[in-house]
């Protein structure tokens, strides 16, 4: 079986060492601020808000959680991030998504000031991104770089494949492993013969949203495995994109679900928190 890449063991060793250094940032009268503005009643929204809040109270990043109806107007929501622009308390504003469908989810991120947009999906951020001068990233696609370095995984010259093309996780995780010299093929639900391009993968990253999706006839033996997904079985369990039992036969290395990627998302939240407070200062 394949080495496991336990994502809530570095999340908590990367938050240990982000404790530090907020503390050491509080000697000189800074304290970094986030604020997470939640529309409307998502169960699985609510639940990502609050582990947020936990994540930065443990940290010590003074957070807020703005909590407005689902009937809020799109004037009004811009007119509650503008306000956040202005605030020096804080240092990152991240709208959690999905918004309501009567709200233009892209208008919504085009008002954040870039450099508090700590989710890394402000088109401005992205376009750093895309021309090799990142500034905030994507919190998942960076948290599975974290990874890939904490495992010593070699990237250089590898045949990457990456299953999803959202803007979130899929093109930014592709322009990441691009960025340390992989050859990198992002495949998707309409690709042809997805697991013949799957199974020629040294690296495969999975973010299609669909529960055990992959199984051990997509992935090459010694191949590392990353699952992004986050989806529920019929009783009602959190598994993963992945089929782990079978695919973990043939990994070198793989994420489980939980404990694998999800911590590191949020790490990667409060980690950009504190690189925008010490830009800001």
């Amino acid at each position: 079986m394949g080495e496991l890449i336990n994502g809530r063991e570095l999340a908590d060793k990367m938050q240990s060492e982000l404790k530090v250094e907020v503390n050491e940032l509080a000697k000189s009268g800074i304290k970094p601020g986030l604020v997470v503005i939640l529309v409307g009643d998502n169960p699985a929204s609510k639940t990502y808000v609050k582990n947020k809040n936990i994540a930065a109270g443990k940290i010590g990043i003074h957070s807020k959680i703005e909590h407005v109806a689902e009937t809020i107007n799109e004037a009004e929501l811009l007119t509650l991030i503008g306000k956040y622009n202005k605030d020096d308390q804080f240092h990152g504003i991240l709208v959690q998504l999905p918004l309501p469908k009567h709200i233009d989810e892209e208008k919504i991120l085009l008002a954040i000031d870039p450099e508090k947009d700590v989710d890394g999906f402000h088109p401005m951020n992205l376009g750093r991104l895309f021309i090799n001068e990142p500034t905030m990233i994507p919190c998942t696609p960076y948290g599975i770089m974290k990874m890939f370095e904490a495992y010593d995984v070699d990237l250089e010259g590898k045949n990457a494949v990456v299953i999803g093309r959202s803007n979130i996780v899929g093109k930014p995780m592709s322009q990441l492993l691009l960025m340390e010299n992989a050859t990198v093929t992002i495949a998707h639900s309409k690709t042809k013969n997805l697991e013949a391009v799957a199974k020629e993968a040294d690296i495969l990253v999975v973010a299609i949203g669909r529960g055990h999706f992959v199984t051990k006839e997509f992935v090459k033996p010694g191949a590392v495995v990353i699952d992004v997904g986050m989806n529920h079985d019929e009783n009602g369990k959190l598994i993963g994109d992945v089929k782990f039992d079978e695919v973990s036969e043939l990994a070198s290395y793989i994420t489980p679900v939980p404990k694998g990627v999800g911590p590191m998302t949020i790490t990667m939240l409060m980690y950009q928190t504190v690189q925008a407070a010490k830009k800001q200062k």
